[in-house]
């Protein structure tokens, strides 16, 4: 494994395919080019030591049982099983000499971004096993197999194909979540009104670049600063602040790895105010700098790109 060291050719010097960049226990995942998704199968043995990355792992055994350890857990995943280790959860994962398996790694953002995923937060923090057997296990693996032919197959729009799949994936583990937490959710919409909550995520969508507090959203709201931030960490699963900063956070990632646009602007159409704060809080989520996370995953932006096609 090696440590992490960002290549000082810049994004032109990718990584070789597979190649792992560890800082501490912090992974950064390597994507091919236009991607943010990777796809690993393996017939070799290999053991990784406890680590953390932004990226989602799911991972399908077809031979071998593979042990995994997820904080304080462990799952002893069968050919056939299903394990989905969210994003930012520690893990550790040992696999035995006959081992076959599809490791898939893909960032969460163009998913979590949706609005209805707000009440699935819960379900997204903590792991997922299938190995029922159940029909929501069988269409998983289905979905998934379909994300893995997409991923080799490499036609045009495959990356876009394949999160496809994965929002399928999301939308069929969220019905089943949903439809068995019935009672926290009745209890949940006799406090919170759901069209204020989601009115609420449009007004952080559209205002994340501005100074906007915890007593901003509770006014618009029409709350108290004080329940307002009871029920919004109810509904969300995170307390303002924390929202909020992501939100930040996946859009100033989005800009590093998208344009050449000056981190200081960065810094500041991304609600960040200065170019301090913004590098410390980076650093604090991500563990590099805006400069090295752009130096791993940012792609080369010709003059022509930003001309309009039409």
């Amino acid at each position: 494994m090696a440590e992490f060291n960002a290549p000082s050719g810049g994004p032109q010097s990718r990584f070789p395919d597979g190649f792992r960049i560890l800082q501490g226990k912090q992974e950064y995942v390597t994507y091919l080019d236009h991607s943010s998704i990777r796809i690993w199968p393996s017939d070799v043995a290999a053991h990784y030591d406890p680590h953390r990355h932004s990226a989602v792992e799911i991972i399908m055994p077809s031979r071998g049982v593979t042990l995994y350890h997820v904080q304080d857990d462990v799952y002893r995943v069968q050919p056939g099983e299903i394990l989905i280790v969210p994003s930012d959860c520690q893990h550790a994962l040992t696999e035995p000499p006959e081992t076959q398996r599809y490791l898939l790694l893909f960032e969460p953002t163009p998913i979590t971004g949706m609005r209805d995923m707000a009440e699935l937060a819960p379900m997204m923090q903590r792991p997922i096993y299938l190995h029922d057997g159940s029909e929501t296990h069988s269409q998983a693996k289905e979905l998934l197999n379909h994300t893995v032919e997409c991923y080799f197959a490499r036609e045009p729009m495959w990356n876009t194909q394949c999160y496809s799949y994965l929002m399928q994936l999301y939308a069929l583990l969220g019905r089943r979540y949903l439809r068995s937490s019935t009672q926290p959710r009745e209890a949940l919409r006799r406090n919170i009104d759901p069209a204020i909550m989601n009115s609420v995520l449009t007004y952080i969508n559209e205002h994340y670049m501005d100074d906007i507090s915890l007593e901003n959203a509770a006014l618009f709201a029409g709350f108290s600063k004080y329940y307002f931030s009871r029920m919004f960490k109810q509904f969300s699963g995170l307390p303002f602040s924390e929202y909020l900063t992501r939100k930040r956070l996946n859009v100033a990632s989005d800009l590093l790895v998208r344009t050449n646009q000056p981190i200081r602007e960065i810094a500041v159409s991304s609600g960040f105010g200065s170019t301090a704060t913004f590098n410390r809080t980076f650093r604090e989520h991500k563990n590099c700098t805006p400069s090295q996370f752009r130096a791993i995953y940012g792609m080369v932006i010709s003059p022509a790109a930003d001309k309009p096609l039409f």
